[in-house]
């Protein structure tokens, strides 16, 4: 099964100069619930947009870096693949796995024909960004469970995690 766990504001925005534009505790929390055991997918830049290699979690990153390779070969945590063909061969072989997709918008993009389970964080407001998440058909999609919380002393903005699954 795949799956896409990102979080965006009002304006579908997901990032600024590589990072989160917003601090919000509990989206870190539900991502982490989210992403926990699995194999996480994505691009070169949202891996170096991470403190570090994340504990308990297979990393699978889409780069040509070969810099970037070498430096985690050593790694068992992290894997590379090098073209969206690769990534697609590797998700074929690993059906069974639960495959969970966390940005960049290319690698989102790319697979957003195969995705099975959008889980989805908003955010109420907008931010200053750079990227915008892909259009996504929600038609082909159900929700199936919506979870809305208001801004509290530790999340300073009104949001939403919203699960949706393939029809």
């Amino acid at each position: 099964m795949i799956s896409f766990v990102w979080s965006e504001d009002n304006e579908h925005q997901i990032g600024y100069q590589g990072h989160l534009p917003w601090h919000l505790p509990a989206d870190l929390a539900h991502f982490k619930k989210k992403t926990m055991g699995k194999t996480m997918i994505m691009g070169k830049n949202t891996f170096l947009s991470l403190p570090f290699v994340l504990p308990k979690r297979k990393h699978l990153v889409l780069t040509h870096d070969q810099e970037l390779i070498a430096k985690y070969a050593a790694n068992k945590e992290v894997d590379f693949v090098t073209s969206m063909k690769e990534l697609k061969i590797y998700i074929e072989k690993h059906q069974a796995d639960q495959l969970v997709v966390i940005g960049g918008v290319s690698v989102f993009d790319g697979l957003k024909d195969w995705v099975d389970c959008l889980e989805k964080t908003e955010i109420d407001g907008t931010f200053k960004a750079d990227t915008k998440m892909p259009t996504i058909d929600y038609s082909a999609f159900t929700l199936v469970k919506k979870e809305n919380f208001v801004a509290d002393e530790k999340n300073p903005y009104n949001y939403s995690f919203l699960t949706y699954l393939r029809k």
